[in-house]
């Protein structure tokens, strides 16, 4: 199902990447060429860095030894300048303990002092080699280049996409996606990648899927009625959900309207059959067997009747039995066929349906969505149901039909059997074209 559609979407995702991809292997060339072309004494220069700072840190050393030396033989020479400064200083002699403490307070500074010196130096040591350190992380620390560069700051360009996105919206419409569809899609994949920044090479792909997962979800959520809930309302009230069905000949319009109402009755509910194709016989023994296969009641009036007649009767009967829900199937008409249309309005006009469903076949591709406007047009869809899906290998109907005619997709027909059908949700039909 939809093998088509996840083909060109999947290809998509692989050729930006495989862009992307080409001008990282270029970076990476151009890196590899700069290290090739380097002469021999810029590769000496940058092998040697190392054993010249130890050499450095070694020199640096010596010269503090010395100055340890020298800073001791100061230190001594100004504690005995402050001895002597001191007794000066005296005006009265001291005592013997007097004398006791303030030697070992002068011997306690002169190791304090001493001590100091060559904390200092050590400091200092510390300090050049500090300096050494951070010089050799400032040569280390150079803007990034080649594959780096590319990794960091690449940003996608429209430049970079243009021509894939161009070639996916050809695909698109080989699909048969309508063209205002094809061209929303290209348009929001552009905004989304446009501008983002790559910091590793898988992100490429990733930020390419999120896009188009983007994009087709916001083609294909359209609000519009909710058929439980309705439903479920008309068993309060008492009041039958009138639905009638309209479309071309051959789309399975009347095999559509017997799974319905098989899906309601194992959903607790009793729908009534309107047999208003009285344009052809065969239509009424058609409808009423397939009534009789799934056990709901056929209200039916002899070929040539009035449809409006017929689907008014069935109302009827629906208020009286307490029914909920009675489902009305109309001729199969193109939608040029004037006389036809007009019959159908009638329809409206005195039965006045809750909902008007568009049924549609998804292999007709875009005639489905052409078929889904006119009828729009002359009565007023207020959703859709595609038959074939599952035989339905490009999708383009799928994705197309609601957003033409903003009216939410309800069902997908995906067998010959009554219950091959299937409430349409568009996350599940997301999954179904980018999932793995």
């Amino acid at each position: 199902m939809f093998e088509s559609l996840k083909k060109k979407f999947s290809g998509t995702i692989g050729k930006i990447s495989e862009q992307l991809s080409s001008e990282e292997e270029e970076a990476k060339k151009k890196e590899l060429k700069a290290e090739t072309n380097s002469t021999p004494e810029e590769v000496g220069k940058k092998e040697v860095t190392s054993p010249k700072t130890e050499k450095k840190e070694d020199k640096t050393s010596g010269k503090d030894e010395e100055e340890v030396d020298s800073g001791k033989e100061k230190v001594e020479e100004d504690e005995k300048k402050s001895r002597f400064s001191f007794f000066r200083r005296k005006s009265e002699p001291e005592d013997e303990d007097s004398e006791g403490i303030d030697k070992r307070d002068k011997e306690d500074s002169k190791l304090k002092t001493e001590f100091s010196s060559d904390e200092a130096a050590t400091v200092s040591s510390k300090d050049q080699e500090s300096d050494t350190d951070k010089e050799s992380e400032k040569e280390g620390e150079e803007e990034p280049s080649g594959l780096f560069t590319f990794a960091t700051h690449k940003t996608i360009s429209e430049k970079d996409i243009d021509d894939i996105l161009f070639e996916l919206e050809l695909a698109l419409l080989e699909g048969d996606v309508a063209m205002e569809v094809a061209e929303q899609i290209i348009n929001s994949v552009k905004g989304d990648l446009v501008g983002r920044k790559i910091k590793r090479r898988g992100d490429v792909a990733q930020f390419t899927r999120d896009a188009l997962k983007k994009a087709i979800s916001d083609i294909l959520v359209v609000d519009g009625p909710n058929l439980n809930e309705m439903v479920q309302q008309a068993k309060k009230t008492g009041e039958p959900l009138k639905i009638m069905f309209v479309g071309v000949n051959g789309t399975g319009k009347t095999t559509t309207i017997s799974k319905i109402a098989d899906h309601y009755v194992k959903s607790g509910y009793t729908p009534v059959i309107a047999a208003s194709d009285t344009f052809r016989a065969g239509a009424i023994e058609q409808i009423s067997h397939h009534a009789e296969n799934v056990g709901v009641k056929i209200i039916r009036h002899q070929k040539g009747a009035d449809p409006a007649a017929v689907a008014y009767d069935a109302v009827e009967h629906a208020r009286a039995q307490n029914k909920e829900l009675v489902l009305i199937d109309t001729a199969g008409r193109m939608q040029t066929n004037v006389n036809l249309m007009d019959e159908m309005k009638k329809i409206q006009r005195v039965v006045k349906p809750d909902l008007a469903i568009f049924v549609g076949d998804a292999l007709t591709g875009n005639d489905a969505v052409e078929q889904a406007r006119k009828f729009d047009e002359a009565v007023g869809v207020d959703g859709i149901i595609l038959t074939k899906a599952d035989a339905d290998a490009k999708g383009g109907a799928a994705l197309s039909i609601g957003h033409v005619i903003n009216k939410p997709i309800l069902f997908l027909g995906v067998g010959q059997g009554y219950g091959d059908i299937m409430e349409f949700h568009p996350e599940w039909m997301v999954e179904q074209v980018l999932g793995d």
